[in-house]
């Protein structure tokens, strides 16, 4: 398993990483699309055996559940796994119970601090190597935001800090806030890339690349649609994400998206592999990435990730795939390029 430096930090991460959104039962947004726990233990020993040392979770996985079984089931190894996990959103929002309160969601130091320390009870450790915050909150000064997270980093509570699901613009403005303070800084941005969804290609990778930031993939497979399972005039396969996420199909079920997955099919067979390791080697191939997020439900499925390993992508096949899955950047993108020039 090949190790890269998160950003410009120290910090050396596997180039694979397990997801833990799928660890414990929900009741919320992964209602119906989490492991059995004996079937999670399994995909976490699996990837761990397989070289995988970082393990990425938020709190509001599983309503707490997955940052208390990822914290148990890291004991003994706690010198070979990094613990990343997230904070922004109020946990189990939306199961009927009170509405949040002003202080149980967002980037205020009230919030992060408490977060963490939460976080930390359910982790059952005494630092967090990755800390996150899981999406921008504009309404919240971005230096209230990062002195809290400088103080946590301070405090030996946080190794490092990232962000995710940001825009250019807010990370940007994050950065320099943070060198203009003379405090920790983002090293690391996680955000949704995939053959499907290149959208961060267009303003938040250059600004990784430009500032030196990892980059973490999550949702490499697009809600599991470039795992080869769906086919082009046929309903989703029961109990898959898309049978139960209906908004998520509705959005990926384009002629575009089945071009792409034909394309990644063709290239697999030549391969003699699947094509999620198709997909997910065109993403270890792009030179800004760090780590590709993998989120598996079994073991069969983490093992059909994990051979992406062995997949060396051609020029002329990473150029195919480039050609398929080109997005229409629009104004200014089309017309700087038009002219001739590089963004």
């Amino acid at each position: 398993m090949e190790l890269r430096n998160l950003g410009s930090s120290g910090l050396k991460v596997s180039v694979l990483s397990l997801g833990a959104m799928t660890f414990g039962e929900s009741r919320t947004l992964m209602k119906g699309l989490t492991s059995e726990e004996e079937e999670a233990r399994r995909v976490f020993d699996r990837a761990v055996e397989c070289g995988v040392n970082l393990v990425d979770t938020a709190n509001v996985y599983s309503e707490g559940r997955s940052e208390e079984l990822t914290g148990r089931w890291i004991k003994g190894k706690r010198n070979k796994v990094l613990l990343a996990t997230k904070c922004r959103f109020p946990i189990g929002f939306g199961m009927g119970g009170d509405k949040p309160g002003p202080h149980d969601m967002g980037l205020s130091r009230q919030h992060i601090m408490e977060a963490c320390e939460a976080s930390l009870r359910r982790l059952a450790t005494d630092h967090i190597d990755l800390y996150q915050v899981h999406m921008q909150d504009t309404s919240v000064r971005i230096d209230e935001t990062l002195r809290a997270l400088d103080d946590l980093v301070r405090q030996g509570k946080v190794r490092y800090i990232g962000c995710s699901n940001y825009t250019g613009y807010r990370l940007t403005e994050a950065l320099w806030a943070a060198d203009r303070m003379g405090i920790q800084r983002y090293e690391s941005a996680q955000i949704q890339w995939s053959l499907l969804e290149r959208g961060a290609e267009r303003e938040v990778v250059p600004a990784c690349k430009a500032f030196r930031l990892g980059v973490l993939a999550w949702s490499p497979l697009a809600n599991g649609f470039l795992s080869g399972k769906y086919r082009r005039g046929e309903p989703p396969p029961e109990g898959s994400r898309l049978a139960i996420w209906k908004d998520a199909r509705k959005r990926l079920s384009t002629e575009r998206s089945y071009d792409v997955l034909d394309r990644i099919t063709e290239i697999a067979r030549l391969h003699e592999t699947s094509p999620a390791a198709v997909a997910i080697a065109w993403l270890m191939a792009r030179p800004e990435l760090t780590s590709v997020i993998l989120g598996a439900r079994t073991v069969q499925q983490l093992d059909d990730n994990l051979r992406a390993l062995d997949v060396r992508l051609s020029a002329e096949e990473l150029a195919s795939l480039e050609e398929v899955s080109r997005p229409d950047w629009a104004y200014p993108y089309n017309f700087i390029g038009r002219m001739g020039h590089g963004w």
